[in-house]
């Protein structure tokens, strides 16, 4: 086990991503205080990641939500070993229609939040030599139009994550990062069908869109997690790996050729 006798939190880890890597933490031996804002969601997936799991429900909009996630981890377990940034607010739209208070909370829930759950945890980490992992986007880079806010805010993250990682390596903390493609999670698939795609609209998809023929999953995404939150990993710190099916570089249909 990879993870054995490791006490890890997870924000947003009750869909997507965030419970996929719940999910494969607690396969490899971890216990995971799973933070959520939604209580029934929040609730149904513990009671399905078993004994090991922990619920959190905290707002990540409000100030206090970080000592209250970090205190229920200490509390739920004496320790933390490791920190997940996941939880994020997705969408967003281009410069002439950005609103202030559309970016303030995104800025808040996608790059401040993490930041003072990491200082939060912070004297625990040191303490166990722990690791940090970030969940970031290749939006990161610069983004579509349209996800002005959403890439600013990851391009934030990918800053602090080796800042972090630079400052912090003489106290045994290392912070790492993963940058997501598009991955078909619950929401993707959800929002997805409201913009008008017809159901089944992840199989019709040419290798235009998706090279290997079939979409990144959140279960791929959390395996590559457990190395990053693992003794295997050390001592590496203030990487930014990108796990996407294509290059930064952009998406050229004529790669396929």
């Amino acid at each position: 086990m990879r993870l054995k006798d490791k006490a890890i939190i997870v924000t947003g880890g009750t869909s997507g991503i965030g419970a996929a890597i719940a999910t494969a933490a607690i396969r490899e031996g971890a216990k995971v205080l799973v933070h959520g804002i939604n209580e029934a969601e929040g609730k149904a997936t513990v009671e399905r990641l078993g004994a090991n799991a922990v619920l959190c429900i905290a707002d990540l909009t409000k100030d206090d939500a970080p000592k209250i996630i970090v205190d229920s981890a200490v509390k739920a377990f004496g320790k933390i070993d490791g920190l997940v940034n996941n939880a994020a607010i997705f969408g967003g739209t281009n410069i002439s229609d950005q609103e202030i208070e559309h970016f303030r909370a995104m800025i808040q829930v996608n790059l401040t939040a993490p930041l003072f759950l990491i200082k939060a945890a912070f004297e625990e980490l040191k303490k166990s030599g722990g690791a940090v992992l970030n969940i970031g986007s290749i939006n990161a880079y610069a983004g579509e139009s349209k996800l002005l806010a959403y890439s600013i805010s990851k391009g934030g993250m990918q800053t602090m994550t080796r800042n972090l990682a630079n400052a912090n390596g003489v106290h045994g903390v290392r912070v790492n990062q993963i940058n997501p493609g598009w991955v078909l999670t619950e929401r993707e698939e959800r929002d997805k069908l409201a913009a008008g795609a017809k159901p089944g609209w992840p199989k019709t998809l040419s290798k235009t869109d998706i090279p290997f023929g079939a979409m990144t999953t959140p279960e791929q995404m959390a395996e590559a997690a457990i190395y990053w939150l693992g003794d295997e990993s050390k001592p590496f710190t203030g990487s930014v790996v990108e796990l996407e099916q294509f290059s930064i570089i952009g998406r050229n249909p004529e790669k396929l050729g």
